[in-house]
């Protein structure tokens, strides 16, 4: 399973890079101990549950393995990253740049192996999945260290947690906002961003007026894409699923859940055109509809930005306005954070090597610089995003701070099916188009969730 919970292969080829100005020069102390050769500390360390400080060990002559997804960090990061921990260690890094098809497959025959790549960048929703089939190292006895004093994003380190075990360290992320026309709703008489739920659809009301025409959507909101429709159920309080005891059990028919079931239904139905109650975002593409005017709002990654402005050049950013999606909790909105985590195999033997790549990958300054400041991601804790996102632009300020208020899908091994098979988009076109009520489609869900989640136990 790839990142597409986040945004689609395209789009992460052709994301935006975030502006940043004025970040001072990366300083990065590091005290080195007595030298020790690479080696299995971190593999056998944590039996007693106590937290331990990363080994700092030198090691020339050795080389660390490291395994990149296309897209995820430039060449300039990855080099920033492999020159401080040479410095470091005194050993090699080789990374090596993998491809999107058939990654999971790939990884998976790679973990089982003698000699598995040391580290590995790994999607954050495909992190339970490695962690299941016993493939990745459990970092839990090196969770202080590695978050260096930083709350990690919610969103990255959820899924990254497994039966309470931490599996991998959150890298970047990439968060949902509301992108909407300035000059449609400035002719509609909406003058001032909505901070609020009720501010939010007393604007849309009002471009509905300036715009009566039944295939307009004041917000585009396709039927079959969760993971905006999540967000209301997120903000009532409701969740996918829950883990009780041994056990995973679907819970979109609690009462939280059915409440943001139902206001996503209120919201889709007044707001998006009838059409859209039971397409998904590619047919039709609905960076195209946005883009030629026929809609005024919706709900995307920051990518959008650029993919707007190429279908239609004539949109500039100054066109464009965007906030995070106010709920009715009186908060912004959950998201959903789609992005990458760094992994450790199992049968690494050179874990003390690769806990350092870890550490200075996820170091708050490497993330603020670098995977920030260079490649344009949400860095992977609170801290990194308001420093980051007061170095970025107006129109891309919004996104940092919707990270900030982040979910993540159930962190089960058997999540990637229900995802797959569309089980949960069909919750939200289902309810949309009025062919469930909420109840019924959270029942058929729910069912199956229990099935599919459980189906490794």
């Amino acid at each position: 399973m790839t990142r597409t919970t986040c945004m689609t292969r395209a789009s992460r080829r052709q994301r935006g890079r975030i502006p940043f100005v004025g970040l001072a020069a990366l300083v990065v102390a590091v005290s080195l101990g007595a030298s020790a050769c690479s080696g299995s500390a971190g593999r056998d360390a944590g039996g007693d549950g106590k937290q331990r400080a990363v080994p700092v060990v030198k090691a020339e002559g050795k080389t660390l393995t490291v395994w990149v997804m296309d897209g995820d960090y430039s060449e300039a990061t990855r080099k920033a990253m492999k020159d401080q921990f040479t410095r470091q260690t005194g050993a090699d890094v080789k990374i090596e740049v993998q491809n999107w098809d058939g990654i999971t497959t790939k990884i998976t025959t790679a973990l089982a192996t003698s000699t598995p790549p040391d580290v590995i960048d790994i999607g954050n929703t495909q992190v339970a999945s490695f962690a299941a089939s016993g493939g990745l190292m459990d970092l839990s006895p090196y969770a202080k260290d590695l978050r260096q004093g930083q709350t990690w994003l919610g969103g990255l380190e959820e899924p990254a947690t497994v039966d309470g075990k931490l599996y991998a360290a959150p890298s970047f992320a990439g968060a949902r906002a509301v992108i909407y026309n300035k000059k449609i709703w400035d002719a509609a008489g909406v003058k001032s961003v909505p901070t609020t739920y009720d501010e939010l659809t007393k604007d849309l009301r009002q471009v509905r007026k300036a715009h009566p025409a039944k295939e307009f959507s004041p917000f585009y909101l396709p039927g079959r894409y969760w993971h905006t429709g999540m967000q209301f159920v997120w903000d009532a309080g409701g969740d996918i699923a829950a883990k009780q005891g041994s056990k995973w059990k679907g819970t979109l028919g609690d009462t939280a859940a059915q409440k943001g079931l139902a206001e996503y239904k209120a919201f889709q139905n007044e707001f998006s055109a009838p059409s859209t109650r039971t397409i998904d975002t590619l047919n039709p593409d609905q960076t195209r509809v946005f883009a030629d005017g026929k809609a005024s709002a919706i709900s995307m990654t920051n990518v959008t930005i650029e993919l707007i402005k190429k279908a239609n050049p004539a949109i500039k950013d100054s066109d464009l306005g965007t906030f995070p999606f106010p709920g009715k909790s009186g908060k912004a909105q959950p998201v959903m954070l789609g992005g990458s985590d760094w992994g450790i195999a199992a049968k690494s033997t050179h874990q003390d090597l690769a806990l350092q790549w870890v550490k200075i990958a996820t170091d708050p300054a490497v993330q603020t610089k670098w995977v920030a400041g260079k490649d344009g991601w949400i860095p992977n804790s609170e801290g990194a995003v308001k420093t980051a996102g007061q170095k970025v632009s107006p129109l891309l300020r919004p996104f940092f701070d919707a990270a900030l208020r982040s979910k993540a899908t159930p962190a089960s091994a058997d999540w990637a099916q229900l995802e797959g098979n569309k089980d949960i988009d069909k919750v939200f076109s289902s309810i949309a188009s009025g062919s469930s009520t909420p109840k019924q489609a959270a029942d058929t869900f729910d069912a199956t969730a229990g099935k599919v989640l459980n189906a490794g136990n």
